[in-house]
C-alpha cells in the first residue's frame, strides 16, 4: 500500500466512523444574486411540527364538535425565568415561550377563539388614529351630528367602540428550569495510542403555566411540565507510526435533541393539560403521532 492509498483508507475511515455527519445529499452551493460568492443551501423550508402536533390537530377537532369554538382564550407573556445564559450564544432557553403557545393554541382553532393580547402594538396604534379621526380606508363615510342631527360625509373611519372582542380566559407563565446534568456516563479506552471514546448526558427544562380568568382574574388551573433532553458523543483517535508513516486519525459523531424543541413540547404538553380545565372536553384518546416514550429520538434525529 502506498502512502497516498493509505492517506485515502484513513479519510474513508474517518467518513465511516462519523455515520451520523456525513454531508446531507440535498446540500448544493447556489449563487443568490449576480457577483455574490456561492453559498450553501440545503434542505427547503418544511412545517415546524412535533410529536404532539397531531395530538393537538386531533383535541381541536374533539372542540369543534363539543361546540366550543365560543370560548376565547389569549396568551399573556411566557417569560424565560432560569437567568441563565450563555457567553457565546446569550441566552441558553427561548424568549419565545408566549409565540410557541400561540402556535399550539392555533391547532385547537376553530375549535376555540383565539385572541391577541401579546402584541397588540399595531391595533392599539390604529384604534388611536380612529380616535383622532385620521384613519381612514379610500372611502367616504357618513356620520351624524349628534346636536343637529346633520348628516356629513367624511374621509375617516367613525368609531364608536366596542370592535374589540373579549377573551374569557388567557394563559401566562415561563420557564423555570434549566438543570445542565442530570445525569451522564460514558467510557474510553485506548491500545498503543489508538482507542475510541462515548460519552451520554441528560439534561431537562421545566415550565410553569396557568389559565386565568380574563374578567374575574380566577386561576382556574396551574400545571408544571418537565422535559428531558438527551444527548451522546463517539469517537475514534488513531495516533501512531505504521512502518515510517505517523498516522493522525480523528473521527467521531455528536448528536443531541434540539434545546428549543424540547421547550416548545413541554408547552404543547402543558396546553393540553390546563386547556380542557375550562372547556371540560378531555383530551385523552388523542394520541400523538409519535409517542412520548420515543420523543427524544424521535426529536434528536438518531441514525447510524
Amino acid at each position: 500500500m502506498t502512502r497516498y492509498s493509505r492517506a485515502f483508507a484513513a479519510i474513508a475511515l474517518s467518513a465511516t466512523v462519523s455515520g451520523c455527519a456525513v454531508i446531507p445529499e440535498d446540500m448544493r452551493r447556489e449563487t443568490l444574486n449576480e457577483g455574490d460568492v456561492p453559498v450553501v443551501m440545503s434542505s427547503k423550508p418544511t412545517p415546524n411540527n412535533t410529536p404532539l402536533t397531531a395530538k393537538l390537530i386531533c383535541y381541536g377537532e374533539r372542540l369543534e364538535r363539543a361546540d366550543k369554538g365560543h370560548i376565547g382564550i389569549g396568551v399573556g407573556n411566557i417569560r424565560d425565568y432560569t437567568g441563565k445564559q450563555s457567553d457565546l450564544e446569550g441566552f441558553v432557553v427561548t424568549q419565545g415561550g408566549a409565540l410557541m403557545a400561540y402556535t399550539a393554541l392555533g391547532h385547537l382553532v376553530p375549535g376555540i377563539t383565539l385572541h391577541e393580547r401579546f402584541d397588540t402594538q399595531v391595533a392599539d396604534a390604529e384604534l388611536q388614529y380612529i380616535a383622532n379621526r385620521q384613519l381612514g380606508d379610500g372611502r367616504m363615510h357618513e356620520t351624524v351630528n349628534e346636536q343637529s342631527g346633520q348628516r356629513d360625509q367624511v374621509p375617516w373611519k367613525p368609531y364608536y367602540g366596542g370592535s374589540v372582542l373579549q377573551s374569557d380566559y388567557y394563559i401566562v407563565g415561563g420557564i423555570t428550569e434549566v438543570n445542565y446534568n442530570i445525569q451522564s456516563g460514558g467510557g474510553e479506552i485506548g491500545v498503543n495510542n489508538v482507542g475510541g471514546k462515548g460519552r451520554i448526558f441528560t439534561m431537562n427544562v421545566g415550565i410553569d403555566m396557568r389559565i386565568v380568568g380574563s374578567q374575574t382574574l380566577k386561576v382556574y388551573d396551574t400545571v408544571s411540565v418537565q422535559k428531558q433532553i438527551s444527548g451522546y458523543e463517539v469517537g475514534l483517535d488513531v495516533f501512531r507510526f505504521f512502518n515510517s508513516d505517523l498516522w493522525d486519525v480523528n473521527a467521531g459523531s455528536k448528536n443531541q435533541e434540539p434545546l428549543q424543541l424540547g421547550v416548545r413540547m413541554a408547552i404543547e404538553s402543558a396546553l393540553l393539560d390546563i386547556v380542557p380545565s375550562v372547556t371540560k372536553v378531555e383530551a385523552a384518546g388523542c394520541e400523538p403521532a409519535v409517542p412520548l416514550v420515543e420523543a427524544d429520538e424521535y426529536a434528536g434525529g438518531k441514525a447510524g
